[in-house]
């Protein structure tokens, strides 16, 4: 659980910091699968591409989040999240939403679900 308590921050901080960059990724399995409204991808590589878009797209992000809670009869956890940012263009945005994740046996997240409450978002990273 302990990789999932680092992942906002450290994901907010990597945006800046090399440093943080490393420490974000080492959070990941090398055959993470994420899903990004509704989307689904897989791999590492895929992963920092991902994040590496997002950091392209916002000259400065923050997220918030209430803390990680199993979902009875599962092997995931989830919370409530809240991400306020500025984009490139200058304009500002908030969004609220729920993550979903699944940790591997070494404690690496191995499954992360972005379900934004805005159906719209992340309809760019389909690709």
């Amino acid at each position: 659980m302990q990789n999932l308590e680092k992942y906002f921050d450290l994901f907010d901080h990597a945006r800046t910091s090399d440093k943080a960059m490393d420490e974000l990724v080492s959070l990941f399995s090398e055959d993470i699968v994420f899903v990004l409204n509704g989307h689904k991808k897989t791999g590492i590589e895929n992963w920092k591409l991902f994040v590496k878009k997002v950091f392209q797209e916002n000259s400065d992000i923050k997220h918030m989040f209430e803390g990680w809670k199993s979902i009875e009869g599962t092997d995931l956890l989830e919370t409530p999240w809240a991400v306020c940012g500025k984009r490139s263009s200058g304009t500002v945005f908030t969004q609220t939403g729920k993550d979903i994740a699944k940790l591997d046996a070494a404690g690496k997240i191995s499954y992360l679900e972005n379900i934004p409450d805005n159906t719209n978002m992340f309809e760019e990273y389909k690709k």
